[in-house]
């Protein structure tokens, strides 16, 4: 999945670097059935008040459904082909299973059309199997991972992550995800093998500012070039500073860099090592 510099042509082209899409099936369209709307709001409530600003616009998408559960356990699953997505950074696979059934997964890194894939206990462990935690040997890297059993895979699921299983003790297994923490799952909770792929989406750059617009991303007006009554930055003459002792804050006056926003003592408990934490 490499990357290629466009050829400087205009001057929106001259800083782009865009993915060559060499690993996707050939013509092949998006499932049918496996499709849903998308409703975009651009950034207003129910009331049409704006509530999260510098969205809007977009270019126009459907919805692909993911299978993040895997519950179909031991049924194999051919690649039929790997597609595009244009609501997530990685690729992600079609999935027929032998009884007919098509769904769509998170493409792994090195998952070929053709494969077969199976999930559940006794899967063999290579990439796209899903198995529980239980069952996956220390060291193997792993993605799509659930919080809660059943409740299908919430972590690790953006193009080129895995995390890494560390320890099992208890009831608990011990991952080391992409951020650095550390943090306890229950063994119960499934994962699927491998790491995601696309990893060169990093190296991708936009160019221009349409293809920000592309993706529903307005323009962000910067807060000390406003006036004092949109944001507390704003005001003074000419360019000035921020000018604020306690450091810089949003336009609600709430501290904008260093602030800690986690607040969930009930998971507290599971982090074994914060990614705030340098390890030596």
């Amino acid at each position: 999945m490499p990357t290629k510099r466009l050829k400087p042509t205009s001057p929106g082209r001259r800083h782009q670097i865009v993915s060559t899409y060499s690993e996707l099936t050939k013509g092949k369209k998006p499932e049918k059935t496996l499709l849903a709307p998308i409703k975009k709001s651009g950034g207003r409530n129910h009331t049409g008040r704006i509530t999260m600003a510098n969205r809007g616009g977009g270019n126009k998408r459907r919805y692909r459904i993911i299978d993040f559960k895997r519950l179909k356990d031991g049924m194999d699953a051919t690649v039929m082909s790997i597609e595009y997505d244009p609501n997530r950074t990685c690729r992600i696979a079609l999935l027929q299973y032998t009884d007919g059934t098509k769904t769509y997964i998170l493409a792994p890194r090195n998952l070929a059309v053709g494969t077969v894939v199976q999930s559940g206990p006794g899967s063999d462990i290579l990439p796209g199997n899903c198995l529980a935690l239980r069952n996956i040997p220390l060291g193997t890297l792993v993605h799509n991972i659930e919080l809660q059993p059943g409740r299908g895979g919430q972590m690790v699921r953006s193009a080129g992550a895995s995390a890494q299983v560390m320890a099992k003790e208890g009831t608990y297994v011990t991952l080391r995800l992409p951020s650095g923490e550390m943090r306890m799952v229950h063994m119960d909770c499934r994962a699927t093998i491998g790491e995601v792929g696309n990893a060169e989406h990093e190296n991708e750059q936009l160019g221009k500012a349409g293809k920000n617009r592309g993706l529903g991303r307005k323009p962000h007006n910067r807060g000390v070039v406003k006036s004092p009554r949109d944001h507390p930055h704003g005001g003074g003459e000419a360019k000035s500073p921020v000018g604020r002792k306690k450091g810089p804050v949003d336009r609600w006056g709430n501290k904008a860099l260093g602030r800690r926003t986690r607040k969930n003592k009930r998971t507290d408990g599971f982090i074994v090592r914060s990614r705030h934490v340098k390890s030596k």
